[in-house]
């Protein structure tokens, strides 16, 4: 009885050690399997948009300061600072970069072939050469795109027409510093033929440029206005709202983020979810997948929001057809 005892006590005592010694294994092993996220951005944190990341992070069971770190970078606007940014997270030799939206994703690109990278909210990442198709990126690129051939932005146009049917010239504003934004001007003078309107092309590359590209806009009788999505209009969204109803400008945009701050109107793919997405990539990736191997994502939902308090500053009457269609109507 006693040596049985005696064996019992042993046997838990040696069942402890392997415990201890094992668990010690096991919590050095997490430790070691620590991955880390570059995460490269023109705009700034103020978007949010590293947040919805994080949450789609989140619901797959990545956790920063858990099983992740992620490592932040933002331009603020600043496009010329990406390549300084993108270079700096290439040299912490991080397991993948996330970057978005298109300026930042051709950053990274152009600083690394071999790193995986997610790119988020790219507009036509084919046209303007970051794969070489979506069914098959071929690189070390891929992720959700913002609009595989910018499909989007004519129809925002259609829109515009449709809630203000007097306009007759629309300027449209762009970023010359994107690159999608060129492929996205060719679409919209297609659709402009078709819809009978006239277009006032003007670019700005920083707000410094806003007073001038409004003050020819008033120059020129445009009485309307088709911002194209690109961060640095999000980034000064209140501005440009601002602008526009000084003018009396009926506007457009490709993100509903313009229409929160005063825009009139919003077509386009929702950039939070978007983002969340880009999670799921990251994912596959971090657990063996190969960029080249993931299709580039289309976005599938475009939604319309309608600023109707703007519509009322304006002189306004938005059609209730119009209404009825939006996704939501910001009272």
């Amino acid at each position: 009885m006693r040596i049985t005892r005696a064996r019992c006590l042993a046997s838990a005592f040696t069942a402890l050690w392997l415990v201890v010694i094992f668990g010690g294994f096991a919590v050095a092993q997490s430790v070691g399997k620590i991955k880390r996220i570059g995460y490269l951005a023109s705009g700034s944190r103020t978007f949010g948009l590293h947040e919805s990341f994080q949450q789609g992070l989140r619901e797959l069971g990545w956790v920063a300061g858990q099983n992740i770190e992620i490592e932040y970078r933002f331009a603020d606007g600043r496009f010329e600072r990406l390549p300084e940014l993108v270079a700096e997270l290439v040299r912490l030799k991080v397991d993948v970069i996330v970057a978005q939206p298109t300026t930042a994703a051709q950053a990274a690109k152009n600083a690394t072939s071999t790193l995986p990278i997610v790119m988020i909210n790219v507009g036509d990442p084919v046209g303007i050469g970051l794969v070489d198709s979506l069914a098959r990126p071929g690189g070390n690129v891929t992720g959700p795109a913002f609009g595989v051939g910018l499909e989007s932005i004519p129809k925002g146009l259609e829109l515009l027409k449709e809630a203000v049917p007097g306009v007759r010239q629309i300027a449209v504003l762009s970023n010359p510093a994107n690159p999608a934004q060129s492929l996205a001007i060719q679409d919209v003078k297609v659709a402009a033929q078709s819809l009978g309107l006239r277009l006032l092309l003007f670019e700005a590359r920083g707000p410094q440029e806003f007073d001038r590209v409004f003050a020819a806009m008033a120059k020129e009788g445009a009485d309307g206005l088709l911002v194209v999505a690109e961060s640095l209009f999000i980034s000064h969204r209140t501005t440009l709202a601002a602008r526009a109803l000084q003018q009396r400008l009926p506007s457009m945009h490709g993100v509903r983020e313009n229409v929160d701050a005063g825009g009139l109107m919003s077509y386009g793919p929702s950039l939070h979810h978007s983002s969340r997405r880009a999670a799921a990539f990251v994912d596959k990736i971090l657990k063996g997948a190969k960029p080249a191997d993931l299709p580039v994502e289309q976005p599938t939902k475009f939604e319309l929001v309608i600023n109707l308090k703007t519509a009322r500053e304006l002189g306004l009457v938005i059609p209730p057809s119009l209404l009825l269609r939006a996704d939501q109507v910001i009272e």
